[in-house]
């Protein structure tokens, strides 16, 4: 398997180096028709003619004498008559002429200029167009030797490559050799552990199994001959105690959770029974509650049917009584307790049962007193189908509102319900990516239907795995 993706990926390499090789060459003869063709510039123009500048210099004043002398006889008369007739045209020529002449002899200096001009920028257009073509067959050659030297470098990196695909193999054959036998161990280890935690929960079981029967034991051997006994008010008094309670308590140790992580649960309790005292906690289990109501300096009291749990609590130190939880109530005075506290507990009660603990609550508990029930929330999935079923002795989930109802008439006001332990993100239902750019409609629409449903689905039954109701007395 390995050798075959390596001689995939040096497939796939050599498809990208010819595909690159065949852009290059298309790139190299696209800038050899670009290059540009040597042209024929114009010739400079010839010389600004000066041959006939002495002559119209010299030729321009056809009246070199000036009027003619003019006199009383008859010839001078004459030449009065003929020069008022041919005079002003003669003079008006003449004036032209100098005009002109002056006109010719002032550009004669700006067109030697431009000829000149002209002649060097013809010069120096075709030194630039010999150099540029110059530099453009100097490219093209460099352009062909690099083709020739990376032919030079790819030819040896293929036989390196091919020396380096050969080292690969071998080594890849002899990781995989190495990775199985490390698999078969690993299996054999998983199998060697999974014995070893099969005994020691085997173990443990046992170990609770003989405390508990060590301590129904010593209680034997250290009851006085009189049959009358004195017991806490409402605690029980009835047949033997349970010898398969340890069960319970060791189902609870796997399954609830650590005494550490549950005490960090419940601490979020303890600021709303602040101020209040003779707290009662139904159903205290191994008394993590009390503790932190004893750290927070509230006095309370523990009650729980389970003999290990109430014996496990009272080891620790703490006040608990064994017995039934409306016997308990119903025995002591009216408004005589400050709250009352029940985690995980009302889940395992019948609907009369518990309708009836609501209402001894209510009376035992003082104005201003407090009731916090905590419970699993059936309307998440995860905590229905992985908490409640799991455990055999629920009898009926309470969904949040039925509890709601139930607390408001049994007399308690100011009741509000609070949601803990949220699913975990990886558990909840994930919403399909929409790909980058346009989509069809049809597509677009089905994955947002997709998307809002997942979204609908979440809210409903990824929720939050408990809740608690808390109510107050009037």
């Amino acid at each position: 398997m390995a050798d075959e993706r390596l001689e995939d990926l040096l497939a796939r390499l050599e498809r990208e180096r010819q595909a690159a090789d065949a852009a290059y060459n298309e790139a190299l003869s696209a800038l050899d028709r670009a290059l540009e063709p040597r042209v024929d510039l114009p010739h400079p123009p010839p010389p600004y003619d000066e041959v006939k500048i002495p002559d119209v210099n010299q030729a321009w004043n056809i009246l070199p004498q000036g009027a003619p002398p003019i006199d009383g006889s008859l010839k001078g008369r004459l030449r009065a008559f003929v020069w008022r007739m041919v005079g002003p045209p003669l003079d008006a020529q003449k004036h032209f002429n100098a005009t002109v002449v002056d006109h010719v002899n002032r550009n004669v200096a700006g067109h030697r200029e431009t000829q000149k001009a002209i002649a060097s920028v013809i010069a120096l257009a075709g030194q630039h167009l010999e150099r540029q073509i110059h530099l453009q067959a100097h490219l093209i050659r460099y352009l062909q030797t690099i083709t020739l030297y990376v032919d030079t470098k790819d030819r040896a990196v293929k036989a390196e490559a091919q020396v380096v695909n050969a080292g690969l193999n071998s080594l890849a054959s002899d990781w995989l050799k190495r990775w199985e036998s490390l698999a078969a161990r690993d299996a054999r280890a998983a199998a060697r552990m999974a014995l070893v935690d099969d005994v020691r929960d085997t173990a443990a079981i046992a170990q609770q199994t003989a405390l508990s029967l060590k301590r129904e034991v010593e209680k034997l051997l250290a009851a006085p001959a009189s049959p009358a006994e004195t017991r806490r008010p409402g605690e029980s008094s009835g047949p033997a105690v349970d010898l398969d309670s340890f069960k319970y308590l060791g189902f609870e140790d796997a399954f609830r959770g650590s005494t550490d992580e549950i005490r960090r649960r419940l601490a979020e309790y303890v600021p709303t029974f602040a101020g209040q005292t003779d707290v009662l906690d139904l159903g205290c289990g191994r008394g993590e509650f009390l503790e932190l109501l004893k750290g927070a300096g509230i006095p309370a009291r523990g009650l729980d049917l389970n003999h290990e749990m109430v014996e496990a609590s009272r080891a620790r130190g703490l006040d608990v009584v064994e017995g039934d939880a409306l016997s308990y109530l119903t025995s002591l005075p009216d408004a005589s307790l400050g709250g009352v506290f029940a985690a995980q507990v009302i889940e395992h009660l019948e609907p009369a049962y518990l309708a009836r603990l609501l209402e001894a609550s209510a009376h035992k508990l003082r104005p201003g007193g407090v009731i916090v029930l905590e419970t699993i929330n059936p309307a998440c999935w995860v905590a229905f189908f992985e908490s409640y079923l799991r455990d055999l002795t629920h009898v009926r989930p309470l969904h949040p509102e039925t509890l709601k109802y139930l607390l408001r008439a049994s007399g308690f006001s100011e009741i509000t319900l609070e949601f803990r332990s949220p699913v975990a993100e990886w558990d909840r239902l994930r919403t399909a990516p929409k790909p980058a750019g346009d989509l069809p409609p049809a597509v677009a629409d089905v994955i947002d239907t997709v998307n809002e449903n997942v979204a609908k689905l979440n809210s409903r039954l990824f929720t939050y795995q408990d809740y608690a109701a808390i109510g107050r007395r009037r």
